[in-house]
């Protein structure tokens, strides 16, 4: 196979236990002007965990950092990674990343916003077959979180239990009532699909009721 990505894992990691670089972040924090040189880093609770080199070239990135796999020495790996700059509809520009990994022989080459640790090359979550969590969870819970997130962005507390917030200021009934409307089915959905899958474990008459 050879390449960036060769031998990924047959299982899928999770998306927040991996180490990231995001475009976008990198790219207001200047990190992606020609000429730019310097580190990034990853912390937690204000202690630096680890971190790499970095320079800016003309139309890419170019990563310098080391790696230890399977306890053996430490590596030096220097790893160029390509930006393409996509026009936006109301002016201006947004950089994304050209994925260099080959998996199978095949360059991958998608454009994406991240490229994940793993192995020894930063990759996307493709060739690093790597999932967010929420990609994961059942289609109950994604849905009764999307309704949570539109009852907190009316200025409402989550949970069906509660009322959902009056029309903020501002905002125009339309897009009120479709908020609500929205909320409304979202957390239906969870309701069915909670049941149906957990249909086996209710009684005759309850299952009567619920599919009626």
């Amino acid at each position: 196979m050879g390449g960036y990505g060769s031998g990924r894992t047959g299982y899928k990691q999770k998306a927040e236990n991996c180490r990231s670089l995001d475009v976008n972040l990198m790219h207001r924090e200047g990190c992606l002007s020609e000429g730019w040189r310097g580190n990034w880093q990853w912390s937690r609770n204000g202690e630096v965990l680890s971190k790499i080199g970095m320079r800016a070239e003309q139309g890419r990135i170019v990563l310098d950092y080391r790696v230890r796999l399977r306890g053996g020495d430490w590596e030096p790996v220097t790893q160029p990674v390509n930006i393409s700059q996509v026009d936006c509809n109301f002016g201006g520009q947004r950089p994304f990343f050209l994925c260099p990994g080959i998996v199978n022989g095949q360059n991958c080459g998608r454009r994406v916003g991240k490229l994940f640790a793993g192995g020894c090359y930063f990759l996307c979550r493709h060739c690093h077959n790597v999932a967010y969590t929420s990609q994961s969870e059942p289609r109950y819970d994604r849905m009764l979180r999307r309704a949570n997130k539109l009852r907190m962005a009316l200025g409402g507390e989550p949970g069906a239990a509660n009322w959902i917030a009056q029309k903020p200021k501002g905002m125009w009934w339309r897009t009120y009532q479709r908020k609500r409307s929205e909320i409304g089915s979202c957390e239906d959905q969870a309701n069915i699909d909670f049941v149906e899958k957990f249909a086996h474990l209710l009684s005759a008459e309850d299952r009567e009721r619920f599919f009626e």
